[in-house]
């Protein structure tokens, strides 16, 4: 193993917030490490020439947003937007074509056919390379634009142990010339401070180090005890008033979820709406009737459920490809919490989003719950998979080739498809669904072992390989 990656070892995060300054020599990161923060930092020139051919990821691009959310979400990003993102995201359809020829074998798509469901894939896995990719760099496009226009020299955010916001986060910081600081809740946090057991090298994990994150780790409880806006608080305090390095820290809440994250998509939906309508040149009729996603920290929902509102003329004019149609139905898996707790959640960003509503009418709260459907499709916890979701996944990946993560997309799709549809099938009936991908296929990694010994794991990860030369003639 590097050793650069070696020294980067997690840093025990309880201990630095409660014990005094001069027992921390030990949470010291390397010389090595800022030498390389600072020549990456010293590079950034902000706002970049927007003649340049090809403008370097800290370019500040000058933000206006959809025309059909213009005045009605007052507080527009100022410090304008980065470009990180392979955009737009195609659109897939998964179709039933093959489950008519081959109902023995695909049971998920066979049971769409049944119903005569059409199931569509936005496909935000695609936005970035491993590094970036899901829908986090969205809304880090919005987040890093303010944190390289304030003249910050570090980003800090939280997540569970294989965050794909952390990783996301971690390297597009490092593209931008900031160091990246993540605090990684897990279970085994003292353990690893106390060298019985290590962070390990692992899906989002491995890509924490290879950019050279500075990890800190907390256990649930103390997540829970404390908040995640607390812990983020604690190490920008102890890097901006304790550390010889940094000067100004940037903070980002757990999933990069608040009023700036999510224009992130807002900006999807525009995006979207403009495939919906490019759809229509040559099916006019076309129509979603159901939009379906993940959601953990809220930011995504906030977002799509504002966008789908604003975008199908609900406070006003809308998208063009609104015109004649109803608006479908958005639905929103929780793969953590309570249904109530995203409504709240989503409320309050609308509210830092600046939601221009007549209160004499309806609430933001009230508009919200008018906009999404929550359910709660957690399962047996956050991130923890049942027999039964890993089998999905597999079987899915199996009959489409499109892989879905254990810890979003996957739980999901799961629950809405085996527990929503099949609750009331008739309803869902001769339908178009489209499921928005987020993407986290990182995480698939850390399940490896447990596909293993799962006795309903069938299908193709069970097949043991062939030896090439004997299948030769």
């Amino acid at each position: 193993m590097p050793r650069s990656l070696l020294r980067h070892a997690p840093r025990r995060l309880f201990l630095l917030l409660m014990i005094p300054h001069a027992s921390l020599a030990f949470l010291t990161p390397t010389p090595t490490s800022f030498k390389l923060s600072r020549r990456l930092h010293s590079s950034i020139v902000a706002p970049i020439s927007m003649t340049a051919p090809f403008p370097t990821p800290d370019a500040l691009h000058p933000y206006r947003p959809p025309r059909w959310a213009d005045g009605k979400l007052r507080n527009i990003p100022k410090h304008g937007r980065l470009r990180l993102a392979n955009l737009p995201t195609p659109v897939h359809s998964v179709g039933s074509e093959r489950a008519s020829t081959h109902r023995t074998k695909l049971r998920i798509l066979s049971r769409l056919d049944d119903l005569n469901i059409r199931l569509y894939f936005k496909r935000d896995d695609a936005t970035g390379g491993s590094e970036l990719g899901g829908n986090k760099v969205r809304k880090l496009e919005f987040l890093l634009a303010e944190a390289v226009a304030e003249g910050c020299d570090a980003v800090v955010t939280v997540g569970g142990e294989q965050s794909n916001h952390c990783r996301a986060t971690a390297a597009a910081s490092r593209m931008v010339g900031l160091s990246p600081h993540i605090i990684l809740r897990t279970a085994r946090a003292d353990a690893i401070h106390n060298q019985t057991d290590n962070m390990g090298w692992t899906g989002n994990v491995l890509f924490d180090r290879l950019v050279g994150s500075t990890i800190y780790t907390c256990t649930a409880g103390e997540y829970g005890r404390l908040g995640s806006n607390r812990l983020v608080q604690g190490v920008c305090d102890h890097l901006q008033f304790k550390s010889k390095t940094f000067n100004k820290p940037y903070p980002i809440p757990v999933g990069g979820s608040n009023g700036i994250g999510s224009w992130g998509y807002i900006n999807g939906v525009d995006e979207l709406m403009n495939q919906l309508q490019a759809a229509r040149e040559s099916s006019p009729s076309f129509a979603w009737d159901h939009i379906v996603f993940a959601t953990g920290s809220g930011g995504t929902a906030a977002g799509i459920a504002l966008g789908l509102s604003l975008a199908y003329g609900q406070l006003g004019e809308g998208h063009p490809a609104s015109m004649g149609h109803s608006r479908p139905s958005v639905h929103a898996v929780g793969v953590c919490d309570s249904p109530n707790y995203f409504y709240d959640t989503i409320a309050a960003m609308a509210n830092d989003m600046g939601l221009a509503i007549d209160s004499d009418k309806e609430t933001i709260e009230e508009f919200v719950r008018n906009s999404i459907i929550v359910h709660q499709g957690k399962g047996r916890g956050y991130a923890v998979s049942s027999d039964e979701e890993l089998d999905f996944i597999v079987q899915f990946s199996l009959e489409t080739g499109i892989a879905l993560d254990p810890v979003y997309s996957g739980k999901a799709l799961f629950h809405f498809l085996t527990k929503v549809v099949e609750e009331d099938p008739e309803s869902y009936r001769d339908s178009n669904i489209l499921f928005w991908h987020t993407g986290g296929a990182l995480g698939i990694y850390e399940k490896g072992i447990g596909w293993r010994q799962s006795r309903r794991s069938k299908g193709s990860i069970s097949i043991k390989p062939k030896r090439a030369e004997q299948t030769m003639l």
